[in-house]
């Protein structure tokens, strides 16, 4: 049944992905394309030609076009005589096509000059197909001059020629300077609702009423259009979407219009223009019927397809999803329907959408610069589905598991079968009451055979470790007092340290922090565990008892139990937790085997749990709570301990890479490996994301600084950022409220603790890849609380990038183009790239603020075991 599952699912939801693409792209009928149409605008520039930079095609590239749009088009109209463009009355001649020539007028009076010179050189030929003159377009739009000076320059041509003259501009300049009419001999508009976030079902009609609307106002000039067209590629104006579906559509519609209305009109444009990325942005490279290889962008006749190859897409995005569900089956064998169509739907929806960005991106012309960007985003992406799909792993198997594969059981075990245990305390510069409350939870283990070694190494003050040794003395002789200085090794050095004075007899070695308080019963219901002879490690969970005091205890109690409850919950089912240095046994033998813990690392725990993994060894978690400490009295010390943490999660997977890659032999699973990698795998994302972080900022600097030249990143590429945010967070507070049985406080008050850690993460992860000397750090108990002023100075770098991210918003905000939807989207991944170092900066104030009350976020319930054979390990029961 289970097996069947596993085609069915992915099969239903595969057709429910080709449906989709099917729905999105059903044919629609248009009216189909003139014979021949009244003309093109026309400028012949090649893939590698530039005005800009006198870069012009050659004559036999203009001649080639031409031939093309031979019997296409009654005529063309240029922009500019400047070097071979000069030549396009001649050239258009051969293919009886009549040509509207024009000069091009900008802000350089000059260069003016020169051009209506060859203006009148080319006059002067008396090329029979030349019909009309453009002296100028659009130069009033962009106050490259004002209208007297364009009526003396058009005055001065129109004393040239017998041939009508006249400027080219948008309508509502024509409507807005009447003295301009006085001296054309007809009128030129340009009809672009794209560039007016006209949407396109409105674009045609709002075309005409614009035309009629200059009609009206001069009834005795003669109209032409000048410019008809929309882009099929670029940035979303308003209302209007560039694209090449609607590209087709608003032409073809209009186009209809025309021809019945005997319009004389000029298509935008023949060809497409790379060249203007630069002074148009991407929006004007695309405006073209035919691409830059001269072959047609859509089908003149045909019904309207929105992605013609969506055929294609779509099974590409089916064998993409199948290949990862493929993996992702491979060990679901107790995962249930829900589950498992959960990550099917997950699956498809991340490869359709990678599908769709890849083909989204390659749409446009490539430059190197496209191309490497397009490589990065590639490398990026990769890296997204595969955080996305280890996300979508551990939300789906921590909801929907039909059983647990290693339930734990409690057993009664007489105790002349009981083990012996040696319990190993590292301290250093601890406060003697505080370990001395340490010291009676353990005297109080109902447990018949167990030492406990307090271990103080490197303390200087006799005043802080003496009562202590005095305090083990009274104890009894079952606890062992050893001060060491010097001793390297930090608390790795102190447990090898304990290792060698272990009792003989010890079979088991269980270590503690010093500011644990363990229930009585930690020893006798775990250590039975260790009849199986594979089994070398044993863990209980990390839990705190001072989660009342305030409302950042509260808080960082919210944050820690998400990892507790849910990541070594499901990573204990493939037997790959992380081992953490409290509440944790091991098998003595094999801690000798393995050479004890290792002092090269900063997390010395976790480095041990993987190396007995590689030897083939076993772990069980038990999720219940048997020992509780102390957490960081403030946010400097919480961020202190997770750097440790991240930095160490570094130094291990460099230092194991070859094992965890599977290039050297050990006993490792592969459901161990992906854990190991994909459990760290947040983390190497935070890292990342400072880098884009750190683009985005100089990015939105170049869009503030160039306007004109620089857009927003590519819409569908800012977009993502946007959508892994949510997905995070999303998941965040649904197993928060569902697993870990948070109320939406406590949930929300975790996902702040938790993105507050962010920078320090992404700086940890670049620390771990280029040093390995970070000295441990202990985390200080009963610090004192800092200051407001003091606990912004250890959020400042985050209150800076805070604040540079919202005034970078805030700044892109300005630009004339804000109203456009990529502007906004780009803003919006400006303000959710901030909202991390805005959480570092209020839970830092929140952890000065010593008087707010720890029931603004409310107590978290023990992790206790409920079952009296067993510990609870609530799963849906679906079969």
């Amino acid at each position: 049944m289970n097996r069947s599952v596993n085609f069915v699912i992915p099969i239903l939801i595969a057709v429910l992905t080709i449906s989709a693409w099917w729905i999105l792209n059903r044919p629609n009928e248009e009216p189909a394309w003139p014979t021949r149409i009244q003309g093109f605008a026309f400028s012949p520039m090649r893939a590698d030609d530039d005005p800009s930079r006198k870069r012009f095609p050659s004559v036999e590239d203009i001649d080639a076009d031409l031939a093309l749009l031979k019997g296409r088009t009654h005529a063309v109209r240029s922009y500019t005589v400047e070097s071979t463009l000069a030549e396009i009355p001649r050239l258009a001649a051969k293919y009886d096509l009549n040509v509207t020539i024009g000069a091009w007028i900008g802000d350089d009076p000059e260069a003016n000059e020169v051009e209506l010179a060859r203006l009148r050189d080319i006059l002067s030929k008396g090329y029979r197909n030349l019909v009309r003159v453009m002296v100028g377009n659009e130069a009033i739009l962009r106050k490259d001059v004002d209208v007297m000076e364009m009526v003396e320059y058009l005055d001065r041509v129109r004393r040239l020629t017998y041939l009508p003259v006249s400027t080219a501009e948008p309508w509502h300049i024509w409507l807005k300077y009447p003295k301009l009419v006085e001296h054309v001999d007809f009128i030129t508009i340009h009809l672009l609702p794209y560039w007016e976030g006209v949407p396109l079902d409105q674009a045609v009609d709002y075309a005409v009423s614009r035309y009629n609307q200059v009609k009206e106002a001069y009834p005795n000039k003669p109209i032409i259009i000048g410019e008809v067209g929309w882009p099929s590629n670029g940035r979303r104006n308003r209302g209007a979407e560039a694209s090449l579906v609607n590209q087709t559509r608003f032409l073809r519609r209009f186009l209809a219009v025309a021809e019945s209305e005997h319009y004389v009109y000029y298509v935008m444009e023949a060809f497409d223009q790379p060249w203007k990325l630069k002074t148009e942005g991407a929006t004007g490279t695309y405006w073209g019927v035919y691409d830059t290889n001269r072959e047609p962008k859509f089908d003149f006749t045909e019904p309207v397809v929105r992605i013609p190859q969506w055929r294609e897409l779509a099974g590409l995005s089916v064998v993409m999803g199948v290949l990862l569900l493929t993996f992702l089956y491979r060990d679901s064998s107790t995962l249930s329907k829900r589950g498992k169509g959960f990550l099917a739907l997950i699956t498809y929806a991340i490869s359709t959408a990678a599908v769709w960005i890849v083909y989204d991106y390659t749409r446009q012309y490539m430059t190197p610069a496209t191309a490497v960007v397009g490589l990065l985003l590639l490398i990026g992406g990769v890296g997204v589905i595969v955080l996305l799909m280890a996300e979508a792993h551990e939300w789906a198997e921590s909801v929907w598991l039909r059983r647990w594969r290693r339930p734990f059981p409690l057993r009664s075990v007489p105790d002349e079968w009981l083990p012996f245990v040696s319990v190993h305390v590292p301290a250093y510069n601890e406060p003697p009451e505080l370990l001395k409350e340490t010291l009676d939870g353990l005297a109080a283990l109902d447990y018949p055979h167990f030492e406990v070694l307090v271990i103080d190494n490197n303390t200087k003050d006799p005043a802080v470790w003496e009562p202590v040794r005095d305090y083990c003395a009274q104890l009894g002789e079952r606890f062992r007092f050893f001060h060491v200085d010097p001793l390297a090794g930090y608390k790795a050095g102190a447990l090898n340290f304990a290792l060698r004075q272990t009792d003989p007899r010890a079979d088991v070695v269980a270590v503690i922090d010093a500011d644990y308080i363990v229930r009585p019963q930690w020893l006798r219901h775990l250590v039975p565990a260790f009849g199986d002879p594979e089994v070398a490690i044993v863990q209980a969970p990390q839990d705190y008892r001072d989660a009342g005091q305030n409302a950042f205890k509260a808080m960082c109690m919210a944050e820690y139990r998400g990892f507790f409850h849910l990541g070594m919950v499901t990573r204990n089912e493939r037997n790959a937790i992380i081992q953490h240095g409290t509440m944790t046994m091991i098998r003595r033998r094999t801690l000798d085997a393995v050479e004890g813990w290792a002092e090269w690392c900063i997390t010395e725990d976790a480095e041990l749990g993987l190396r007995l993994f590689e030897a083939g060894h076993k772990a069980l978690y038990i999720p219940c709570t048997y020992g509780q400490g102390l957490m960081p009295d403030t946010f400097a010390d919480f961020r202190k301990q997770r750097y440790r943490w991240a930095y160490g999660a570094v130094r291990i997977l460099l230092h194991h890479r070859r094992e965890l890659l599977g290039l050297r032999g050990t006993s490792l699973s592969l459901g161990q490996r992906y854990h190991f990698v994909a459990g760290w795998l947040p983390w190497f994302a935070d890292g990342f994301n400072l880098l884009f972080n750190f683009a985005a900022l100089a990015w939105s600097v170049a869009m503030v600084t160039f306007p004109e030249t620089v857009t927003p990143p590519y819409m569908t590429i800012a977009l993502v950022p946007l959508v892994l945010f949510v997905f995070k967070m999303s998941k965040s507070l649904f197993l928060y409220r569902r697993r870990v049985t948070a109320t939406l406080r406590q949930s929300l008050a975790a996902g702040l603790a938790g993105l507050a850690l962010s920078h320090t993460i992404a700086r940890a992860m670049f620390g771990g890849l280029v040093t390995g000397k970070l000295g441990f750090f202990r985390t200080p108990k009963l610090a004192e609380a800092p200051a407001v002023i003091r606990a912004l100075a250890d959020a400042r770098e985050e209150a800076l990038l805070a604040f540079a991210f919202l005034f970078a918003a805030v700044a892109v905000m300005q630009r004339d183009d804000a109203f456009m939807l990529d502007v906004r989207i780009w803003v919006a991944v400006l303000v959710v790239q901030a909202i991390p170092y805005l959480a570092t900066v209020l839970v830092s104030l929140t952890s000065a603020w010593t008087h707010l009350s720890a029931d603004l976020v409310g107590p978290m319930s023990d992790m206790d075991c409920q079952e009296a054979n067993g510990v609870d390990q609530p799963v849906s029961r679906e079969a």
